[in-house]
């Protein structure tokens, strides 16, 4: 199982950085790794992701789940569970006021050793979403 992973602290309201996050339609503003999100970002809804990775490549994913201020997940996956990637963005409240934004997604399934080696490394792209947010957020309270 492969599996990426970020966190930050950002000092702004769990409502501000989720209105960012959800707005796909102004991500290429402020996110560097992003080269166009296209569909709404809405429980059920299909959005089809170009990163800079790989611009000729998209990713579409499935809004699984949303918390609204809390907990979003996007899922993508072949037929009979042989691959799916799951991204769970989520915030937390801290004590100091600020709030903990954490991206992870997790690669599995009966083909993701095979699959996941043509993976590229997400990690740096992961780091430099996760520091956007925080200054798009921290510029916008």
């Amino acid at each position: 199982m492969k599996c990426f992973s970020t966190s930050t602290n950002i000092q702004a309201t769990p409502e501000t950085i989720w209105d960012i996050l959800v707005d796909g339609t102004k991500w290429v503003q402020w996110n560097t790794t992003i080269v166009k999100v296209e569909g709404k970002i809405a429980l059920g809804e299909t959005v089809t992701v170009y990163t800079k990775i790989d611009p000729e490549r998209a990713f579409s994913v499935k809004v699984s789940e949303i918390v609204p201020h809390q907990r979003m997940v996007w899922t993508g996956r072949m037929p009979l569970g042989l691959f799916k990637g799951e991204r769970t963005y989520s915030l937390s409240k801290q004590l100091n006021g600020s709030v903990e934004f954490s991206m992870k997604e997790i690669f599995s399934g009966l083909m993701a050793p095979l699959i996941s080696k043509s993976i590229p490394d997400l990690q740096p792209s992961f780091d430099e979403f996760a520091a956007a947010l925080k200054r798009k957020a921290e510029e916008t309270a």
